[in-house]
């Protein structure tokens, strides 16, 4: 029976994807920065020779790594320094993290969803995933876990072009039942939950694996991989954080809880998360003037 149903959410989850043209779709330049950085024979020459042709997108990464949010103001003047200061992978997720921006329009479907309001809550976890992770001994850097989270329900972009009216009516039973799970609402209404949406949409812009993973197992990190946990653990915890502040779109976790375990997990004090907590609202404000068009 489990095979049956893993077997129908694909189908849906394909079906969804060949039906939601330019959402599927990153931005050509974004995919072929991808591509250089996760070729371990790639050189900083060849990154630069493919940022230089898209003017908009060098001036955006500039902006990001000397805005406050990135903690470098005012240092970097252009974007082959930027390379050789940041490294290619930090060049990258700033790259994605324009790109991912864009996606983000469109009119209001509900009294409690937007894209905007998605935005906000994505960039919540963002920036309180990588405030996390600058308190826990993980080896990834900052911003690879900002765009994990940045990204993180970009499945529910994927369920609200292609079934507007189910995802809609998802969201009013989550809104009207107390105590309903979003994830297993989203199973029955539509068939498939953001995780499946989100982890086929990351695959056919060939993200990376723990990126991919962190979209596809956000809210179950137990089930995966010793190597893929600890990120999805970090996004895990920041979304019921962002949830539980109600930033921007909450429902996808408003009655998860963060137990003493998580924070542990993740060689976290309850002090150094409470910081997190209280400093939240400032930081997504910086990233939202930062990442803003």
């Amino acid at each position: 029976m489990a095979v049956e149903t893993a077997e129908k959410a694909n189908a849906v989850v394909e079906q969804a994807l060949a039906s939601i043209g330019d959402l599927a779709t990153l931005p050509e330049v974004t995919i072929k920065i991808i591509e250089i950085v996760e070729n371990p024979r790639s050189t900083a020459r060849e990154l630069h020779g493919v940022i230089k042709n898209d003017p908009a997108l060098s001036m955006k990464i500039l902006k990001v790594v000397n805005s406050a949010f990135y903690g470098l103001p005012g240092q970097i003047a252009s974007v082959d320094r930027a390379i050789i200061l940041l490294g290619l992978s930090a060049v990258k997720n700033i790259a994605i993290a324009a790109s991912i921006a864009r996606l983000f329009k469109g009119k209001r479907i509900s009294e409690q969803f937007s894209a905007a309001d998605l935005w906000r809550h994505s960039v919540a976890v963002g920036v309180g995933a990588r405030a996390l992770a600058r308190c826990s001994p993980h080896p990834a850097m900052p911003e690879e876990i900002f765009v994990a989270g940045l990204i993180h329900d970009i499945g529910t972009l994927v369920e609200r072009q292609a079934f507007p009216d189910q995802f809609a009516t998802v969201i009013q039973r989550c809104t009207d039942e107390e105590g309903l799970d979003f994830l297993e609402c989203e199973r029955q209404v539509i068939g498939a939950d953001h995780q499946a949406f989100g982890v086929g949409l990351t695959t056919k812009w060939k993200f990376p694996r723990h990126l991919r993973a962190s979209v596809g197992f956000h809210h179950n990190p137990e089930t995966l991989s010793v190597e893929l946990r600890n990120m999805a653990r970090l996004i895990h915890v920041a979304d019921v954080l962002a949830c539980q502040e109600q930033v921007g779109f909450y429902l996808t976790a408003q009655y998860d809880e963060i137990t003493p375990e998580m924070l542990e997990a993740l060689n976290l004090s309850q002090e150094q998360f409470d910081e997190v907590r209280a400093t939240l609202a400032e930081q997504v404000s910086d990233a939202e003037t930062t990442l803003s068009s």
